[in-house]
């Protein structure tokens, strides 16, 4: 589902987006007369600076300092399609003052990975399922292709070319290799330890494509540093009207989201897991709020620990069906 009522990307709101925010989510800071919390939380983000699930997570931590009267700080521990920062959390203390800010990859790791060091189900209670964000092929600027089909048909005619991409099994990862597969296409995966280093790659004209969400890339589309081919949604995305998705360009099955969500390791006291959800929630409502995710890219979820369980069962399911089909293992 796409944002609505948004028809242009803003390269300078965007790059106010930390910086303004302390205004736009400032809100009275009510004294609570309750234990939690009471020091700094860690918040785990498992993708490196400038990623998807970062740039949901520093937002959210602000509101949640802010409204919570303790710091809770973003910690980047990036490697492994986010599994070295998911097994720190799932070894932290369970008292509350460990959160992981999980990317969608959590659903798909148990399949892409042989002796995953955690079970992404047990070992974590889930909070709240926030926001998604479609994913955009985008190229650089001197390429030729101005669309999927005239991409796919470069790649036919010059093959093993190389894709950027933000992890081994991240959503965009995965779709690429179905385009692979479905296309007979010879294409070079080149990993990133998140969408922001791999936009990145492509900006600075190293590599010709990237697969990432509209979060990392939609600066510098907005920008003109980058071309959007595609989307990936199911219907187009407010913030880019005019690219079409896959679905209209030929390739039905190059269909997908990234969503972020907060868990926190198994045991966590009842009460943190619903002080934690309550004041995100709020937060997701904000209309000034949800605007400023809309104008990054993100469509707000704000789906409860229930929900959330459900929908991780079910992307399990979808993903590893995925992933036996392109074959993406690492042994």
């Amino acid at each position: 589902m796409a944002p609505r009522g948004l028809a242009t990307f803003s390269r300078r709101g965007f790059s106010g987006l930390l910086g303004g925010s302390a205004v736009l989510l400032a809100a009275p800071n009510v004294a609570r007369a309750q234990a939690y919390p009471a020091r700094p939380v860690r918040a785990i983000v498992t993708f490196a600076p400038g990623g998807t699930v970062d740039v949901y997570a520093r937002l959210a931590c602000q509101h949640l300092s802010q409204k919570l009267g303790q710091q809770f700080v973003v910690e980047n521990v990036a490697g492994a399609t986010g599994n070295r920062g998911t097994v720190q959390a799932a070894r932290s203390t369970a008292d509350g003052y460990t959160l992981l800010f999980a990317l969608s990859t959590h659903a798909v790791n148990a399949s892409v990975f042989n002796n995953l060091p955690y079970d992404p189900v047990a070992d974590f209670v889930p909070i709240n399922l926030s926001v998604s964000s479609t994913h955009v092929i985008s190229v650089h600027p001197s390429l030729a292709a101005k669309s999927a089909k005239e991409f796919v048909a470069d790649l036919k005619a010059r093959p093993n070319q190389n894709y950027a991409h933000g992890g081994i099994g991240t959503q965009g990862h995965l779709l690429a290799e179905r385009l692979k597969v479905t296309q007979n296409l010879d294409m070079v995966a080149v990993t990133f330890p998140g969408a922001g280093p791999a936009v990145q790659s492509v900006v600075a004209n190293q590599i010709p494509s990237a697969w990432t969400t509209m979060a990392s890339a939609g600066p510098m589309i907005a920008g003109g540093r980058l071309r959007a081919l595609a989307v990936t949604g199911k219907t187009r995305s407010a913030l880019l009207p005019d690219v079409p998705t896959m679905v209209e360009q030929g390739f039905p099955e190059i269909e997908g989201d990234t969503w972020v969500g907060i868990m926190a390791p198994k045991g966590t006291p009842g009460e943190v897991v619903s002080t934690v959800n309550r004041e995100i929630s709020e937060f997701l409502q904000q209309p000034a709020a949800r605007q400023r995710l809309a104008d990054v890219g993100f469509d707000v979820v704000n789906k409860g620990p229930a929900e959330f369980a459900q929908v991780l069962k079910e992307e399990m399911v979808f993903w590893k069906k995925v992933v036996e089909e392109t074959k993406v293992r690492i042994e």
